[in-house]
């Protein structure tokens, strides 16, 4: 047994759970999100727990086993209480702003960046050089702050661009002039 796909999911209050065939549908305060689950993985809910079993002991039904498990706790925890990323941006001049469904950013190009907003998630640039990003898929709010720090990654000279809150830029040291 998966040790991770074999342990049960307590189900807060305030959140609701429906298993139906091999959908998973859960809502929440924050919104709801469904999920359905592979063909040899079954999903019960009894006691306000969700417990998750396979049907056979295939090395592809072993790893969806936790996979799936940990996708649908990943959407009780989105729907309860939200996922969010926050970016720094680094640079003089380099800054970020949210107009309507867009956010625009000025980060060292000769033009304005815009990115759209997806509609699942929300973007806030309070601050000009910390943009928040924030929803109930936690795969999709990475993705969506993986995509706006791929605009302009920090470069290990100086430091500028986007970069994660908790990242760590390993700094080189330049050119050495010699005579």
């Amino acid at each position: 047994m998966s040790r991770i796909g074999k342990k049960p999911i307590q189900i807060p209050g305030g959140v609701t759970v429906t298993v139906q065939d091999a959908q998973v549908l859960v809502e929440g305060s924050k919104g709801k999100i469904s999920f359905t689950l592979p063909h040899n993985i079954q999903c019960t809910s009894k006691d306000n727990q969700l417990v998750f079993t396979r049907a056979n002991d295939f090395k592809v039904t072993r790893a969806l086993h936790g996979t799936s498990r940990a996708l649908v706790m990943n959407m009780i925890q989105g729907v309860s209480q939200g996922f969010s990323k926050t970016l720094r941006i680094e640079g003089v001049g380099y800054k970020a702003q949210v107009q309507g469904k867009t956010l625009k950013l000025n980060v060292g190009f000769s033009h304005v960046v815009e990115y759209p907003v997806p509609p699942d998630v929300k973007i806030d640039a309070g601050k000009q050089v910390e943009i928040e990003v924030s929803g109930i898929d936690k795969a999709r709010v990475g993705q969506v702050a993986a995509e706006i720090r791929d605009i302009c990654p920090p470069e290990p000279y100086k430091g500028k661009g986007i970069r994660y809150a908790d990242e760590r830029v390993r700094r080189k040291v330049g050119k050495a002039v010699t005579k």
